[in-house]
């Protein structure tokens, strides 16, 4: 016997099909938040203790979930750190190569990009502190640091580079240099020596300018 559609039967249907989709919706933001409450509760383990001291069951804890919620939301360490490492750069963003990469004179761009390199470093040290001192021990880690700050790094030191080059001084010998003084553990060094950053970025400018000239007159006497 076919069915009579009625309107009652009709609003049956959309009830019932807005519930599911209400469920979808509400199911969908549970997740969000449970994975957002790791996230944080992770990042904030790195920050305290470094991520090589960090375990799964220290985040469970800290986050309210259990260690099984952790591993269905993160499956391996890479998408934890991944998702950690995109946290925490969202709410401490990279310093904006905009604001010096347009300074047409050398060293007044180094000087200035290194202030505010070095400034960012102070301002987030204890985060990355840990992070640079662990990436030799934990493999995941590496790969996520490769994917996300050597391109940066790799930026800064290029923006820094151009305008250096020098009939007798070779470009990759300032690009070396300045490998060297972009480093975040360059920065720690010298901040270990009382260092404040302007006095940091100054010392470190000052190898780059120093190690460029006598490379230029070094080459020029062999010339």
């Amino acid at each position: 016997m076919p069915v009579r559609w009625t309107a009652c039967n009709f609003k049956l249907m959309t009830d019932e099909t807005t519930a599911r989709t209400y469920r979808k919706v509400e199911r969908a933001r549970r997740e969000e938040e449970t994975r957002l409450r790791i996230t944080r509760a992770a990042v904030e383990l790195h920050r305290a203790v470094g991520p090589a001291s960090t375990t799964i069951t220290d985040i469970a804890k800290l986050a309210g979930v259990s260690r099984m919620t952790v591993y269905n939301h993160f499956p391996t360490d890479v998408d934890l750190f991944r998702a950690c490492s995109t946290h925490w750069a969202r709410a401490n963003p990279f310093p904006d190569l905009s604001r010096w990469a347009g300074i047409d004179d050398p060293p007044a761009r180094l000087d200035a990009g290194l202030r505010e390199l070095y400034a960012w470093y102070a301002a987030n040290a204890d985060m990355l502190g840990g992070v640079f001192r662990d990436l030799g021990v934990v493999p995941a880690l590496a790969e996520v640091m490769a994917e996300l700050w050597a391109g940066y790094a790799g930026e800064v030191i290029a923006r820094l580079a151009d305008g250096w080059r020098s009939p007798n001084a070779r470009g990759e010998r300032i690009e070396t240099a300045l490998t060297v003084v972009v480093d975040f553990r360059t920065w720690q060094m010298l901040a270990d020596t009382g260092s404040d950053p302007e006095t940091a970025a100054r010392i470190a400018g000052r190898l780059v300018t120093g190690g460029f000239a006598a490379a230029t007159r070094t080459t020029a006497g062999r010339g």
